[in-house]
Order: structure tokens, then sequence, then C-alpha cells
């Protein structure tokens, strides 16, 4: 059975998930990545998404993913198909991982940004990157050079991050520094392995 030793790491846009990822990793925590899995499943379907939204989502043998990104975000016809896709294969290759994982018996993550939202893995534990809302937006128009308008469109697209807080298990602290971040990380790895070690 896939996800027994499994916690999902999930946030919003912009609240530092990917870097949270990395700094697990180099504290000695196994990270499973669903957005790199969605790329890799992405650009294996490039004849998929050519057949289905046109040439010009294509660059070379890769989906252009940012032009498929905003029609996406623009369209929900073509974002239910492009779901309906993907988070089946997302899935399979995300439970194939989990298992192979289970067996050394040490909780992992599972990097999910939609873990919330989608209600689609039987995970018990979550761990939130959480940012205040003000800092999320600040940093995505930094990150993205979105307008500001485009980029409460696309946080909105999620479910709010303080709600997202609530349902946690564990919360870590991305509002202030870096410095603060990595003592945040290494304050949670300490926790489970104080709990399972």
């Amino acid at each position: 059975m896939a996800f027994k030793y499994a916690i999902a790491l999930t946030g919003g846009i912009a609240t530092g998930k990917s870097t949270v990822a990395s700094l697990m990793a180099l504290n000695g925590m196994r990270v499973i990545d669903a957005d790199t899995i969605s790329h890799e499943i992405l650009d294996a379907s490039s004849s998929w998404v050519k057949e289905t939204f046109g040439d010009e989502y294509i660059n070379g043998s890769k989906v252009n993913r940012s032009k498929l990104g905003s029609l996406v975000f623009a369209d929900d016809s073509a974002k239910k198909t492009l779901e309906e896709f993907l988070h089946p294969k997302i899935r399979d290759e995300i439970e194939k991982r989990s298992i192979k994982q289970d067996s050394f018996k040490f909780p992992y993550l599972i990097d999910i940004p939609l873990f919330f939202e989608n209600a689609a893995y039987d995970i018990k534990d979550s761990v939130v990157v959480y940012t205040p809302k003000e800092v999320q937006l600040e940093r995505f128009m930094k990150r993205n050079g979105y307008s500001e308008e485009e980029s409460l469109k696309r946080i909105a697209s999620q479910m709010p991050i303080d709600e997202k807080k609530e349902r946690a298990t564990w919360v870590i602290d991305n509002s202030k520094k870096l410095k603060h971040l990595q003592q945040e990380v290494e304050d949670f790895v300490d926790i489970i392995k104080a709990k399972y070690l």
C-alpha cells in the first residue's frame, strides 16, 4: 500500500515550497516532487498536447509550459482537459515512487501543490509552507513579472493559504529571511526524527 510513511508538503503559489523541498533534502529528508513528475509526463506527452491544443504550444520536442499555462488559466475547459489527462498519470507515478519509499519504513515528503484542493491522496500528515497573503503576492509578482491583477487571479485559483495553514499537521513559516526558513526546516526535521527514530 502506498503513502504509509508519506507526509504531504504543500503551500501556495510563491510561498517557497520548492526552496523548502530543497532544504528538506539537504537535511536528509527524501522528497518526491509532483511538479517534476508532471513536467516529465507533459514533455513525454508533447504529441498529445500538439494534437489537443495546437502546434503553438510545442517548442521542438518539449511543451511550452508558460504558454500552455496562460491558456489553461484563461480557459476552464482547456484546464479540465489537461487535468483529466495529466492527473491520473501523475498519481500513478507518485504511487509507484511512494511504494518504493515506504519500504524504508521512515517518513518522506511528497511535494503536492494542490494537496488540499484535489484531495486525491490518502495521506494523513501534512506540512504547509506558510507566507502571509501580501508577501505571497509581492514574491509572485517579482518572480514571474505578472501584473497585480494576473497574480491575484493565479493565487485565487488555489485554496487560501490561511485555510491550508489551519488544516496542516505542521506549519513552516516562510515570512522572514532565508536564515529563519532554514531554522524552521531544521526544527521540523528534528520533530520527524524524534517521532520515528
